[in-house]
Order: C-alpha cells, then structure tokens, then sequence
C-alpha cells in the first residue's frame, strides 16, 4: 500500500525526486507556484500520511483534522516553524520536522552582509537615482554614504546564522562586533570574535544592528519604539529572521523621524503585506524574504524535507524532528 505524501507548493527537484523514487510513496504536489488557498489545503491533505508544508501554510488543529487519522508527519521545508501549531500536532501524535543546516546559514549570513554594505554605501538609492536618468556627472557630495570598516555591528542572537555573521564580518571587514543573547557564546569569547553586552547596550553602541532570533512570545516586538529610540540617529537595522521580531509601525515612525539611518528588511510583520508607508521610504532596502534564495541552499532543504519523511516512513526518527 503506497502512503500518501502532499506538497503545498512545487519545490526544487531534489526532494520531490527523492520522493518519486520511493516504490511506497504517492505523490501528490499542488500545481501551482503560489500560496495554496486555504479551502484547497483543506480539501487536498485528506488522506495524507505526510504533508511536505511551506512556511507560509498555516497548519493547525483544523488543517490536521481535514487530514484524519492518516496524518503521521508534518515536514516544514524552512528552519522556523511558527507556521505549525505544534501542541496541537503533539495532540494528534503528529511529528513535525524542519529544514535547518549549514548551508542555510551561510546564505542567511551573506544576505545580511549585503544588505549592511547595500545600506551604508546607499546602493539601492544610487541604482533608482541612476536609473532615474539624475545622473548627469560626478559630484564630491553626491549620495554620500559611510564606510563600514571602523564601524560596530551589533548582533542580536548568536545561533548558526548569528555566529556566520560574526565569523565573515571578523574575517575581513575591519569591525568591532558586539553580541547579545539569552546566553553567553564561549567559543565566541574564547576566540575573541565578539564582545558579549546587553540588549539596551548593544543597542546604544551599534552602528550596524543584525537581528537573527526565532519567532517566540519572548520576542515578538522585540524591537519597538523604546529600543528603536536607544539606536543611534546614524545607525541602521537589519532584519532576516521573521518580521513580527519588529514592531513594523514602530519603525515606519523611527525612520521618517530620521531616529535611525535607514533599515535593510526582509522578513515583514504580516507578510506578504508590506506597509506602503515602508515601501515609500528611500532610506529602507526591502527584499521578498529571499535571505536564503540561493539555488544551492533551496535544493538542500527539498532534500532535508524529503528525508525527514523517508525517515519516518521507514520507521526511523527523523533527523530534523521538533521537540513538542
């Protein structure tokens, strides 16, 4: 009897192959390029032993009772998985797994850094202006930006994308790098990569602050109008972790205030809506959550996907299963 897998939304090949050699696997892939509507979810995960989600598929208690009985495993193709209602998967004896590995976090990290050199060399205002046909020759004080090198980085969170962070920007750009978390980082320490302080510290010291926590209860609106006010009127802020870490109106205020420099964002508090308000501002870089849209990088988490759900198929313990 072949086991029903469904996926919310066609992936890179390397999993769904993966999942078309299996000889036990029923394949069935939503054929479009784009969110599944909700009453489609519903009527097409009936029956699945596993769904294959999508970050922006919210599954819960009733996405899992559309499934029935059948459905054994939820594998999340992202790192997060705030998407997932996971005491009700725990309720139902549901596994959900992820898709976290190296090579993610080396996209995510390169990501933020372009946006840090994007923001403070102005490359995105340089590129409309010229496009724009401004460009009528060279001017001493024309869209002046700031150098990085000399400059401290704040990093807020140092997990696999936080600590890439710090090791490429140590490795060669010329910065002081401070950090704060809910714990210490000795390798960091030990190594003397990073200068462990407070939030409120980092805060006030940073020229350049780089966001890279998950989405908890602990830290939605994790930066609001209170810290945005503690940053420097000449810093920036970086998000590619998820959106509702900052208070999006609260920033959309810091910014036309000119409290802070300018903002890089690509992660949004209630995506895929962007404020208007946010996308009128010149001092801002925005980017469709693509921090980790390399081709490399999104076939490696088709294939972790896949193995998840090969691995519970043949009884084994997923490699990426979430603690519930």
């Amino acid at each position: 009897m072949k086991l029903r897998v469904f996926v919310t939304r066609p992936i890179p090949d390397a999993g769904l192959n993966l999942l078309r050699r299996a000889k036990h696997v029923l394949l069935d892939i939503y054929e479009h390029d784009k969110m599944i509507p909700r009453k489609e979810l519903l009527r097409r995960v009936k029956g699945s032993t596993a769904i294959l989600s999508i970050l922006t598929d919210k599954i819960d208690k009733q996405v899992m009772d559309a499934a029935g009985a059948s459905l054994k495993i939820i594998a999340n193709y992202a790192v997060g998985f705030d998407n997932i209602d996971l005491k009700e998967a725990a309720k139902h004896g549901i596994v959900v797994t992820n898709t976290p590995g190296p090579e993610i976090a080396e996209s995510v990290a390169e990501h933020t850094i372009a946006l840090i050199f994007a923001l403070a060399h102005r490359i995105a205002e340089a590129d409309r202006f010229t496009r724009a046909g401004k460009y009528h020759g060279w001017g001493p004080q024309m869209l002046l930006g700031t150098d990085v090198i000399g400059k401290t980085v704040g990093i807020i969170g140092t997990g696999s994308i936080g600590t890439g962070v710090v090791n490429r920007l140590y490795d060669g750009f010329g910065v002081k790098i401070i950090y704060t978390d809910l714990t210490r980082h000795p390798d960091i320490e030990k190594r003397d990569l990073a200068k462990y302080c407070t939030l409120p510290q980092l805060l006030k010291e940073a020229d350049f602050v780089s966001l890279h926590v998950p989405l908890l209860p602990s830290t939605r609106h994790l930066i609001g109008t209170k810290e945005l006010k503690m940053m420097k009127k000449t810093a920036y802020l970086v998000n590619t972790s998820r959106g509702p870490i900052i208070d999006e109106r609260a920033l959309i205020t810091a910014l036309e205030k000119k409290q802070i420099a300018g903002a890089g964002i690509d992660v949004y508090e209630h995506e895929p809506n962007i404020p208007l308000a946010l996308r009128k501002l010149p001092n801002v870089i925005l980017t469709p959550h693509t921090a980790s849209a390399t081709i490399e990088t999104r076939q490696s988490m088709s294939r972790r996907a896949a193995e998840n759900i090969l691995a519970f198929l043949n009884g084994k313990i997923p490699p990426n299963a979430i603690k519930q």
